[in-house]
């Protein structure tokens, strides 16, 4: 390709300053070039086709432009402003053909791949929504049948405490009844007790007290049976004084 281009690059034709007549100026005439009429492609057409098709297309358009009529190379010669070579035809081409190529394996890959990507991520969104949703319901039944749990809860916790403290009082109060029972019989024991110790101890006081009587009258009667009027009106005064018999006022008085 390379070859070609160095091979259709033409030298630039200069103009001698004798040539030229002196009172005339140089008139600038462009040169009507008549090209190859190039084919028209659709844009599907040009999808359509491969690479080798689109490697020969160039190939001959460039052929086509090398092998150009004489009269088109003696117009050219003729404009002395222009050097116009196959360069610029076959950077077009590999323009298009580029162009071509990208359309083929870059952008529509990627086309297509930016399209599936916003479609997966509008489908995630729609469900993320409807799964907030979901989780908007399941966090109400939730707090419902948490509420309702804590209500049944402090009902069985009142219930519990009513029917415990019912049990704890009837306990109390049958103890404390218990007890005042007990309290009563000891107290009516002690109370029997005390009198029968007393009884005893009043019986036993006045077994003594006959005994130390009879026992001081038969002493007295061996050692003086006959004793003075005045000590026995004594005796008999502190008997009647006192309810004990002489013989034991005279124990007890010192």
């Amino acid at each position: 390709m390379a070859n070609m281009i160095m091979a259709s690059s033409k030298p630039l034709i200069t103009l001698s300053s004798s040539s030229l007549p002196a009172n005339t100026k140089p008139k600038l005439q462009i040169p009507q070039l008549s090209f190859p009429k190039i084919l028209k492609i659709t844009k599907p057409q040009l999808l359509s086709l491969s690479t080798s098709t689109l490697k020969s297309l160039s190939l001959i358009a460039a052929t086509s432009l090398t092998f150009a009529p004489p009269s088109l190379a003696e117009e050219i010669e003729k404009a002395a402003l222009f050097d116009f070579n196959l360069t610029l035809p076959i950077i077009m081409v590999e323009f298009l053909v580029l162009m071509v190529a990208l359309d083929k394996i870059w952008f529509t890959p990627l086309g297509n791949f930016m399209d599936g990507r916003d479609a997966a991520i509008k489908e995630k969104l729609s469900s993320v929504k409807d799964t907030s949703e979901e989780v908007k319901q399941l966090e109400e039944q939730a707090a419902a049948v948490m509420r309702a749990a804590r209500a049944e809860i402090s009902a069985a916790l009142n219930k519990m405490k009513k029917e415990t403290q019912g049990e704890v009082e009837q306990k109390l109060a049958e103890g404390r009844k218990k007890i005042e029972a007990d309290l009563q019989e000891a107290l009516a024991k002690l109370e029997t007790q005390k009198e029968e110790t007393m009884k005893a101890l009043d019986s036993q006081i006045a077994a003594l007290s006959d005994g130390i009587v009879k026992k001081d009258m038969s002493t007295h009667l061996y050692t003086a049976p006959f004793s003075s009027k005045s000590k026995e009106g004594e005796d008999m005064s502190r008997f009647a004084g006192t309810g004990h018999p002489p013989a034991f006022n005279r124990l007890t008085t010192p």
